[in-house]
């Protein structure tokens, strides 16, 4: 089916019937489960929801999503945490309407989808209203410039509340040049950030995905259980945290936005 920005295609699970992918572009997206909003299948997404599960377990959260897709993970968060409020955003303006009708999302205010640019609709929350921002936007295997930059992360910082965390998909190959950026860019602005990818990808073999959350509470992402936790996932992955992460980042570059010829920077997509 076309929509704005391609196409996108829903591929059934053919161990599973009431299991299904959605691919934007010839990309798998999200995997839903039908019959369990529960059911997280990307191995990503299980990384993210352990980290959000150490933010005061058991109460509702405000989540923000840049890049909804399916909105798999709002989706489960809406039963993993009941009474949270979740706003999705999402650049293509059809895909929120057949995610709607395809995987029955909650509806406002448990669920708001907003279309429009990540960075751009990002920019235009209040200050300190969210717990979490999840940002995980792509064109094609990489994520847009302008999402990954030092302004870009000061953004996600402004709108977090103290305690929050902000957690980012980084889809990278070997030597892993963007995801070694992204860590240092996040820690020229959060004071913890953690690393978490399958030891694999760590050790330089193959694309995957590395998920990056940065905070403002040293204390929050250094509890124990959480390592254990993410080593403990059906696709073990291994969380580099401190000294592990600077030397992760060691040498790469901070990412800011392009200078424009006026001498500004261009927050632009």
């Amino acid at each position: 089916m076309e929509v704005p920005t391609g196409t996108v295609e829903l591929v059934p699970d053919p161990d599973h019937a009431a299991g299904v992918t959605l691919l934007v572009n010839g990309v798998p997206s999200s995997y839903v489960d039908l019959d369990d909003p529960g059911v997280l299948a990307f191995e990503y997404m299980q990384q993210m929801a352990l980290v959000i599960d150490t933010l005061r377990p058991g109460t509702p959260l405000d989540v923000v999503h840049l890049g909804a897709g399916g909105c798999a993970l709002a989706r489960a968060l809406d039963v993993l945490r009941p009474g949270s409020r979740q706003l999705a955003v999402e650049l293509d303006t059809r895909l929120p309407e057949l995610a709607r009708l395809w995987f029955g999302l909650p509806r406002a205010p448990a669920l708001r989808i907003r279309a429009g640019d990540a960075r751009a609709e990002l920019e235009r929350l209040g200050t300190a209203t969210t717990d979490v921002v999840v940002r995980d936007v792509f064109a094609g295997d990489r994520t847009p410039a302008h999402l990954t930059t030092i302004e870009a992360a000061r953004a996600a910082a402004r709108v977090l509340r103290p305690g929050g965390v902000y957690l980012v998909n980084c889809a990278d190959r070997p030597p892993l040049a963007l995801a070694r950026s992204e860590a240092a860019t996040l820690g020229r602005v959060f004071a913890d950030v953690v690393v978490i990818a399958e030891p694999a990808l760590l050790r330089g073999r193959g694309y995957g995905n590395l998920v990056l959350a940065a905070t403002d509470d040293p204390a929050l992402l250094a509890v124990a259980g959480l390592a254990r936790a993410v080593r403990t996932l059906p696709a073990p992955a291994r969380l580099l945290r401190g000294e592990e992460v600077a030397a992760f980042a060691a040498g790469a570059p901070v990412l800011h936005d392009p200078v424009t010829g006026d001498g500004t920077r261009d927050a632009a997509p």
